[in-house]
């Protein structure tokens, strides 16, 4: 199958400019700058109009929980890679917080195998790291994996790492990237043990971000920053949501020669504190959602290099387990449909330019990561794009929300952007608002050693 995008808007690599490609197979074969005549079809089996649609590589997101195996009441792979494909999201890199934990080379393949039969975007999948399985860590093949998660605070899943000697030998003897999130058990233990003695379990959200803490999160963040420079470990912070943090990140060299890296999710740039009156639970999230200020930050932060890339943590659950006080409600909620969309959103609004949003959703994540011939609008490069349409708004709605678990904190929002079309592997997978029929021919990723 030969496609032809014909004179679309691309963003690619720093620059905006008028241009078609042509997709042979799952390949870009050609990338044509200029406006192409009207009768000009490149002998192409399909062309596409994008006039006044913008061409995008397609977004990779290094954080998602599919929630499958041991989940699947509140998602699976295969619902959640289709949400992605509909805001224009071709490959994920899921997380090990499943039930039983991707943490035996075992739980690995099995994953990635439901994803092989399953997926709806191109897959990797984190391992898990706890307290006693670094023989299993050694025996990774690093080019199968993104790197290795550990959790340096407790969250959805119970694999929190909190042995000193264990974290040290990890660190000093794993050669794959370690991707953390940092929050400090002992601050949030005496921060909830504090507002407890004063107001009971009952607590609504309001007092979320006063138990996790900006100091929780600070002070993890740096502890691992200082192992991972004692050590000599490459290390990736995810899901940063304070400004205090990014005085631990460097952006006077390009992400490729760095040995500490950083994320932060969309919802941290979008929401504050103020927003819990409105949304509750339903942006309740570890680590929490903090002040205007640090969403600020957070915006400046990735504007200036100090932060490498933007991910969701999409992280379904029901409704009903989102009920509560700030104690029981569960953490997380879904974003990937809507996450591009969203960014465009702050682009309207001047936060961020589209060469910008496409360096941090695409060409970064891909460059962090070394993942093989994607994330980029390349000749030879597999061809995962997304055309987004800015003259069609989006309202969203429970009737067009593809995840599983069936809401969306953006729920009631008209975004001025819509997802037009997403290829994967040259496979139209999503068009006019609608999924393709069948499921797209997915790859596994592979990440370059």
């Amino acid at each position: 199958m030969k496609t032809l995008l014909r004179n679309a808007l691309i963003t690619n690599e720093g620059r905006t400019f008028r241009g078609s490609i042509v997709i042979e197979g799952a390949i870009i074969s050609h990338v044509i700058e200029g406006a192409l005549p009207a009768d000009e079809r490149m002998e192409a089996d399909e062309v596409i109009d994008c006039s006044g649609l913008r061409l995008l590589p397609g977004c990779i997101d290094d954080q998602v929980h599919f929630r499958e195996p041991g989940l699947t009441h509140k998602a699976n792979i295969a619902s959640e890679s289709r949400s992605a494909i509909a805001g224009g999201v071709t490959s994920f890199m899921d997380m090990p917080n499943t039930n039983p934990p991707t943490t035996t080379r075992e739980r690995l393949l099995e994953k990635r195998q439901i994803a092989a039969d399953t997926a709806w975007g191109n897959y990797g999948f984190f391992f898990g790291g706890t307290n006693d399985n670094i023989a299993e860590i050694k025996r990774i093949d690093r080019t199968l994996v993104p790197g290795l998660k550990l959790f340096l605070g407790s969250s959805t899943g119970n694999m929190l790492v909190d042995n000193q000697e264990t974290l040290e030998r990890i660190f000093g003897e794993c050669d794959l990237l370690i991707a953390t999130h940092c929050e400090k058990e002992e601050i949030i233990c005496a921060n909830k043990r504090h507002y407890q003695a004063q107001h009971g379990n009952d607590m609504d959200v309001h007092f979320h971000p006063l138990i996790r803490s900006e100091e929780a999160c600070y002070r993890s963040s740096a502890e691992a920053v200082e192992l991972a420079e004692r050590m000599n470990a490459r290390l990736h912070i995810l899901h940063l949501s304070t400004a205090k943090e990014l005085g631990l990140f460097r952006n006077d060299i390009p992400t490729e020669q760095k040995h500490i890296t950083s994320e932060v999710c969309v919802h941290h740039l979008w929401f504050t504190d103020a927003d819990y009156d409105r949304f509750g639970n339903r942006i309740k999230w570890n680590p929490a959602i903090k002040k205007m200020t640090d969403r600020d930050a957070l915006r400046a932060g990735v504007r200036d290099g100090r932060i490498d890339i933007i991910a969701t943590d999409h992280a379904p659950h029901l409704l009903r387990e989102k009920e509560g006080s700030c104690l029981h409600a569960a953490s997380g909620g879904p974003l990937l449909q809507h996450s591009l969309l969203a960014l465009f959103e702050l682009m309207q609004q001047g936060v961020f330019t589209v060469e910008e949003i496409v360096n941090k959703t695409a060409h970064l994540p891909a460059t962090l990561f070394a993942i093989h011939k994607r994330g980029y609008i390349r000749k030879g490069y597999y061809a995962d794009v997304v055309l987004v349409d800015p003259s069609k708004p989006l309202t969203v709605s429970a009737d067009n929300i593809l995840s599983h678990c069936g809401w969306s904190p953006f729920e009631g929002f008209t975004f001025g952007h819509s997802i037009a079309y997403t290829f994967v592997n040259g496979c139209k997978a999503y068009a006019d608002g609608k999924l393709a029929e069948q499921r797209p021919t997915v790859q596994p990723l592979l990440f370059n050693s």
